[in-house]
């Protein structure tokens, strides 16, 4: 297969990644067998769309779907801001809630948009990513449901962007000149 311009090998391939997908769904179907009403699922754009449509349509549990844009800005930890540019619109008091993320760096960003949202009240709310790097992790946030840890390196794929390039390769590619 021949690669786009710009990425330099296949991090994850495709049938890998629409596996752990499946397994994820049944985990996630599993840990809410007993809920009472739709569960929430909220997801932040723009890089989970494709991960959360893969997902959700594996799914059994009744849902609701939702979704969250977040600005991030600053160049330190103390001093980053995250500016909600596109909130959602259910209520979410008194229900279960699930996050859905594409990839969790620094867990700066989430962990606001953890912050935030349980101001609402929900009854529950965890988390589910399709990628985890912790190597850069600077904000510890606790992750429900994971599909691959990976190095440190940019990716794209599956949703994720490299400068708003690669969001529709069907795998998780690792692109050139990273650093």
């Amino acid at each position: 297969m021949k690669l786009p311009e710009g990425i330099e090998r296949i991090l994850i391939e495709r049938e890998v990644i629409e596996k752990r997908v499946l397994e994820m769904a049944k985990e996630i179907d599993e840990y809410y067998k007993d809920i009472k009403e739709p569960l929430i699922v909220i997801g932040l754009l723009r890089g989970s769309f494709i991960f959360m449509s893969d997902l959700t349509k594996e799914m059994q549990t009744p849902l609701v779907v939702d979704f969250l844009t977040a600005s991030s800005y600053g160049d330190s930890m103390e001093n980053t801001e995250v500016t909600i540019v596109k909130d959602i619109s259910t209520h979410i008091a008194g229900r279960d809630v699930l996050i859905i993320e594409d990839i969790i760096d620094t867990g700066i960003t989430l962990h606001k948009i953890e912050d935030i949202l349980a101001t609402r009240n929900p009854r529950t709310m965890k988390i589910c990513t399709l990628l985890n790097k912790p190597s850069r992790r600077k904000k510890e946030v606790k992750i429900d449901f994971n599909g691959f840890d990976i190095d440190d390196h940019f990716v794209g794929g599956m949703g994720l962007d490299y400068a708003q390039k690669y969001r529709n390769l069907p795998y998780i590619g690792v692109v050139k000149n990273e650093k």
